[in-house]
């Protein structure tokens, strides 16, 4: 049995990281990186995906991502998946495996292992759902538009409203620091 890991938030300027963990209990047709697949697809197999399978989700707010860096979140949320998911192998998309002992990992294993897909939208449709709750909240920063990410957009609302406590402050926006000349 295989449980595939993935996450989704790493790069955003805003909102929480989130790690999915999944183990599939049968086959389900579709699946991929979630990255090529539209929204209201990701959406069809989350449903499909959580219906038919053993899962857990973990969060990381830019409060925890500022205080103990992303690699040691991600670092936590491979700890808390394996110790959550009893399982024979734990296959997480990328290159590193942040440390955790038991953890393989492959690069692009999102678009390859339907385990490590199924995490992938997971991870993306819950990361995506908390951001259009939080564009709610914080209308001034047009989540809903670019997801938290670092788009021209995102950081000219950040200049012009400052921080949130949504907000990474210890992802420095080049743009943003003062300069020294």
């Amino acid at each position: 049995m295989l449980c595939g890991i993935d996450e989704a938030g790493r790069g955003p300027l805003a909102g929480d990281l989130v790690m999915a963990g999944c183990i599939l209990l049968k086959p389900l047709d579709g699946l991929n990186d979630s990255k090529k697949l539209s929204a209201k697809r990701r959406e069809q197999l989350f449903e499909s995906i959580i219906s038919h399978a053993k899962y857990h989700i973990v969060k990381f707010s830019p409060l925890q991502i500022d205080t103990l860096g992303i690699s040691a979140c991600l670092r936590l949320g491979l700890e808390e998946i394996k110790s959550n998911m009893a399982c024979e192998k734990y296959l997480f998309d990328g290159n590193s495996s942040f440390g955790v002992s038991g953890i393989e990992t492959m690069i692009k294993a999102d678009g390859k292992v339907a385990e490590v897909s199924a995490a992938s939208i997971l991870a993306k449709v819950t990361h995506d759902r908390d951001i259009l709750e939080l564009a709610k909240e914080y209308p001034e920063y047009e989540l809903e538009k670019h997801k938290g990410y670092g788009t021209a957009r995102h950081v000219e609302l950040i200049a012009k409203h400052g921080y949130s406590p949504i907000h990474r402050k210890s992802y420095k926006i080049k743009s943003l620091q003062p300069t020294l000349f």
